[in-house]
């Protein structure tokens, strides 16, 4: 009996440390998860941004500092490429599957054909996207209703003139097409210089075209005339666009043919001429070559007295479809997307956000911004003119280029650019 009970001990005292066992066991378990799943939030990631902005640097600083106030696990590094390289370097990462998380995407049909070859990843229903107008978002969206980028900011171009020499000279903002006209006169019977404009790089003249051309064919209509295949670019207008360029050879510095970008910012930024017709991108380098510049800019009127500024979303930013951080990625887009964002940016770019009602403490900076909202004609060079080859836009730039050198007429430049765009886009292959 004894021997019994002895056993019967034995097999309860096994039976508590099994039991005993098996909590302690749980336990662990339990207690060891949620650890785990805090770990996996709060995980430290690392993103790379792409962009062609390589002064910009110290400003994306800043907006990632303010990005880390609310996600400090997300390590974000701003890795700008030298413009004028930026295409082919992220083009090459792309292709051989590497590249940045995210990166500056061109605008309209540049960005799209990036897209187009898998290499950016679709944002759809991206929280945020919804407070940008249509107009904003198409510029990295595709046929298919597939969005691609968030819209950064908008571009806008004008005349910029100084105040003093215009103030100096007793000089008005022209309010009509004639008054425009008159004015560069007086300034060139004074002696001074009414544009600071070069033809040596292209680009400046499709820039310059798409500022005075509006004028002449009075901008949106003729804008949506062409976009509906009912006028194209043998259109009488049109011709006088690119006769009204010519014209203009008259008003820019001596030996315009040898002069660009740097050498028309230069001039204007030390006072030597009095109107700059760019973009507003150009306000802060200016004054930054001149701080006593004392700098205004008016809309371009028309020869129905109409008046407009011309714009464009100039570029977005958007994801690697190759990026192993995909989600992190999406969490800094969200963030472009918020008026935190917008307020900074426009205080430390001095360019105007993408996100409508962010405003500046910079009265011209506002004053531009105005009018891109109540006088704009859209830049149809950059937002529909980009396809063919060579592309419509480069070829309208060369053409023009030829013009001032004398070597074809503007109705020649019209019909060779309405040639091209007829091989490729669509509303005039009806």
């Amino acid at each position: 009996m004894r021997q019994k009970s002895k056993w019967l001990l034995l097999l309860l005292l096994l039976l508590v440390v099994g039991l005993v066992g098996c909590n302690t066991n749980e336990k662990i378990t339990t207690s060891t998860t949620p650890d785990n799943e805090e770990k996996s939030k709060t995980e430290e990631v690392s993103l790379t941004i792409g962009s062609w902005r390589t002064e910009d640097v110290a400003k994306y600083e800043k907006v990632i500092a303010l990005f880390n106030e609310q996600h400090p696990e997300i390590h974000v590094s701003f890795n700008p490429t030298k413009n004028t390289e930026y295409n082919t370097v992220l083009n090459t990462a792309l292709q051989a599957g590497e590249g940045p998380d995210i990166f500056h995407l061109r605008p309209y049909a540049a960005g799209l054909k990036l897209a187009e070859a898998g290499y950016v990843e679709k944002i759809n229903g991206l929280n945020g996207l919804n407070v940008f107008p249509e107009e904003a978002l198409q510029a990295s969206r595709d046929d298919q209703g597939n969005q691609y980028g968030v819209p950064i900011n908008l571009s806008s171009t004008q005349f910029f003139y100084n105040k003093k020499i215009f103030k100096d000279n007793n000089l008005e903002i022209p309010t009509t097409w004639d008054e425009f006209i008159a004015l560069n006169d007086q300034l060139l019977e004074k002696g001074i210089t009414p544009i600071a404009m070069g033809t040596k790089e292209g680009w400046l003249l499709s820039l310059l075209h798409g500022i005075v051309g509006p004028a002449v064919y009075e901008g949106n209509d003729f804008y949506q005339a062409v976009l509906a295949g009912e006028k194209d670019f043998t259109d009488p207008k049109f011709i006088e666009s690119i006769q009204v360029m010519n014209d203009l050879k008259k008003y820019f510095p001596v030996n315009s043919e040898g002069l660009g970008m740097d050498d028309i910012r230069t001039l204007f930024a030390l006072e030597d001429a009095a109107m700059f017709p760019l973009g507003s991108w150009e306000i802060p380098v200016v004054l930054e070559m001149n701080p006593d510049l004392d700098l205004g800019y008016f809309p371009i009127p028309s020869k129905e007295s109409n008046t407009t500024v011309t714009t464009w979303v100039d570029g977005s930013f958007a994801i690697n479809a190759n990026s192993k951080n995909k989600e992190a990625a999406k969490v800094f887009l969200e963030f472009l997307t918020t008026k935190e964002f917008g307020d900074l940016f426009v205080k430390e770019f001095s360019m105007i956000s993408a996100i409508p009602g962010i405003t500046s403490d910079d009265a011209l900076l506002n004053a531009i911004s105005h009018s891109t909202a109540n006088e704009a004609t859209p830049y149809m060079w950059v937002t529909n003119f980009t396809g063919g080859d060579p592309t419509t836009k480069s070829l309208l730039e060369s053409e023009l280029q030829g013009m001032y050198l004398g070597q074809v007429t503007p109705e020649e430049v019209a019909t060779k650019v309405q040639e091209n765009a007829k091989t490729w886009f669509t509303p005039f292959q009806k």
